[in-house]
Order: C-alpha cells, then structure tokens, then sequence
C-alpha cells in the first residue's frame, strides 16, 4: 500500500501516526510517499488551502481533527500558522525514502506542526526532529537542499497528479485510490482482500 502525504495537511497529521502500525497488523508492506499539495491545488485556481479559502469548511476542519484526536488519543494543538511551508520536510521525506528511520522522522514532523505548534519550515526543527533519533541531522539537511532531492520531490509531485490525487492523505492499493484519513481502514481491507486472492 502506497501512502501518499503532505506535512502541511491537517487529516495526515493523524493517519501518519497510525498507518504504520495498522498495516503491520494486517501483514501489509506500505510505502511512504511525501508529496506537496501546493502544486496540485495551483492546477484548480486555488492559491491557499482550501480551509482557508473556504472558512466554514475549515471550521469544520479543525473541530473534526480535534475530535478525531481526541479519540486517538493524539495531541493535537492548532497551529498558530496554517498551512506551514512543507517543502523542506518533504525533500527529506523524498530523499531518503528508503531508509529506516523515515517513518520515525515523519511522524516527528507531524507532531512538531500539529502537537508542539513549531514551525516545520525552519531548518532547526527539522535538524533536531532528526537529532532526536540519533541521525546527523545537519548532514542530512544539506544532502535534501541538493539539486537531485529537489528534482525528487519535483518528480514525486508530478507523479501524485499523473495519478489524480487531489488531497492527503491519499492510500493507492494496485491503482485503487482512497482518499482521507477515514478511508485508511477502507484501504487496508482492500489490500488484504488483494492479497488473499492471489496466494495459491
């Protein structure tokens, strides 16, 4: 199962926490796949997050991830700036994608913008999210600000709308798509279902 998500976005913030350890449980290999939602909303005439631009739908936004956090049993504090620029954060994602400790890394960053009200866009929050797993985060901040990370999520962007995703959290499963936090559990049953039909 792919996992297709954007820093900046409010519902990812929530399946990026949980994703990992649901998918183990249903035998399920997932594949994180940072991607910028800036791009793709530029492509509809929308320069800002559309709970933003429409207010009674970001009302509504924000009291749904407090309950929905609630439930989990997440923190949650609304950032005092919506939405952060991610661009950063996700050419790290993007450069190391293969790594161990990516999936650590992300939800540090999430918790950063949307438990600790810390802006995401500042090379020090993401050094010491890297520092806290024991990484050289200064090392690592300077290979994803190379002109090949910056194709990477150039590529990796280009690639979310050449598959028609138009929000985040996105789960691809063999081309199925299912968009939003509330889908993942969709999603993953539709990967086990998949997968049981063809063992022999």
């Amino acid at each position: 199962m792919q996992f297709w998500f954007e820093f900046a976005s409010t519902y990812s913030y929530p399946a990026a926490l949980r994703v990992e350890s649901l998918a183990r449980q249903q035998g399920i290999s997932l594949e994180w796949k940072a991607f910028l939602l800036g791009p793709i909303f530029q492509t509809q005439g929308w320069n800002d997050s559309p709970f933003n631009l429409f207010p009674v739908q970001g009302r509504y936004m924000w009291r749904d991830l407090e309950r929905i956090c609630a439930d989990l049993e997440l923190p949650f504090r609304r950032p005092s700036r919506f939405p952060r620029h991610s661009v950063l954060a996700a050419r790290i994602a993007c450069r190391f994608a293969a790594e161990p400790w990516l999936p650590d890394f992300v939800r540090a960053v999430f918790r950063a913008n949307f438990a600790e009200d810390r802006d995401i866009a500042q090379p020090a929050v993401l050094e010491q999210c890297l520092d806290t797993l024991g990484l050289p985060g200064i090392t690592l901040l300077e290979q994803a600000q190379a002109t090949d990370s910056k194709a990477l999520l150039r590529a990796r962007t280009e690639q979310a709308m050449a598959l028609e995703i138009f929000g985040a959290p996105t789960f691809i499963v063999n081309g199925e798509v299912f968009w939003g936090n509330d889908r993942l559990e969709s999603a993953l049953a539709w990967a086990v279902q998949r997968m049981a039909t063809v063992k022999p």
